[in-house]
């Protein structure tokens, strides 16, 4: 961090808020279509890799007899997800049921970048002599609102697509204007409109909910930071204690805001497949 004195709190907090952005300058606005979010795409990407090839490695080195624990491990998530979806969406799971499970493991692992500590990319940066030049890096996708907000807006492409798959093109028009209040053409503007608005509101709500638990807590863990840094014996005794607790809720929360991002898609894509 280029400066000419120790950083205040603030600086602090808004130097590590900072995304790598295709500018070469931090992002300053939540949301802005100009700028891509570097960072964000890099760790998006390579983690969705890593969860797929963990995923093909198990399927790989399944075996019928008594599995190893990682198999054993997998096993139980496939099983879990499989369970979920079977109750959910009623119809051809073919695609649905591994998409949740993709989603489920690729979110725990955006959600378990938080775990690394706030400060190990600006550090590795100033071990490689890039630090003038990466001085902005954030790891955890999912507490950048483009990252979950893009991928609420995969959701409601699938939403869209199992509707017209499911009662055709014709069938979801008709749906959108005669549904809920009737096919009256007087109520047909008012259909739409609710259509629409919960539409919006199913992705926006999905992306928001992600964001904003993995927002909150990615700034707890720069506050128990700030409280290691008070070069007191009393500050590192609760930065430690802080951490450690809070780490371990953590768990709890990385998991859960993955399963309900994936409960969440698999009851979209459930209502696709339905009528009013």
């Amino acid at each position: 961090m280029a400066a000419d004195h120790a950083p205040t709190a603030g600086e602090y907090i808004v130097h590590h808020l900072g995304h790598l952005t295709s500018t070469g300058h931090p992002q300053t606005k939540i949301i802005d279509f100009s700028v891509v979010n570097v960072d964000t795409l890099f760790w998006s990407i390579t983690l969705g890799i890593t969860a797929v090839f963990l995923l093909w490695l198990a399927a790989r080195k399944a075996t019928s007899g008594v599995p190893g624990r990682f198999q054993g491990f997998v096993e139980l998530v496939i099983e879990l997800v499989e369970d979920q979806s079977k109750s959910i969406v009623h119809g051809n799971r073919t695609f649905i049921a591994p998409l949740a499970l993709t989603v489920f493991v690729w979110i725990v692992f955006m959600n378990a970048m938080d775990f690394l500590p706030v400060d190990l990319p600006h550090k590795f940066f100033e071990w490689v002599g890039l630090s003038q030049v990466i001085g902005y890096h954030r790891i955890v996708p999912t507490a950048d609102l483009n990252g979950s907000l893009g991928m609420a807006l995969g959701v409601l492409a699938l939403m869209l697509y199992y509707n017209v798959k499911i009662k055709g093109a014709g069938g979801f028009v008709h749906e959108l204007f005669c549904a809920p209040f009737g096919s009256h053409p007087a109520l047909w503007l008012p259909n739409l409109g609710l259509n629409l608005i919960e539409f919006v509101a199913k992705t926006v709500s999905l992306g928001m909910r992600l964001f904003g638990n993995m927002y909150a807590g990615e700034l707890v863990f720069m506050l128990i930071a700030l409280l290691g840094a008070t070069a007191t014996t009393a500050g590192f005794i609760g930065h430690v204690i802080a951490g450690s607790i809070w780490a371990i809720f953590h768990i709890l929360i990385v998991v859960l805001q993955a399963f309900i991002f994936m409960m969440l898609t698999l009851v979209y894509i459930g209502q696709a497949h339905e009528g009013h």
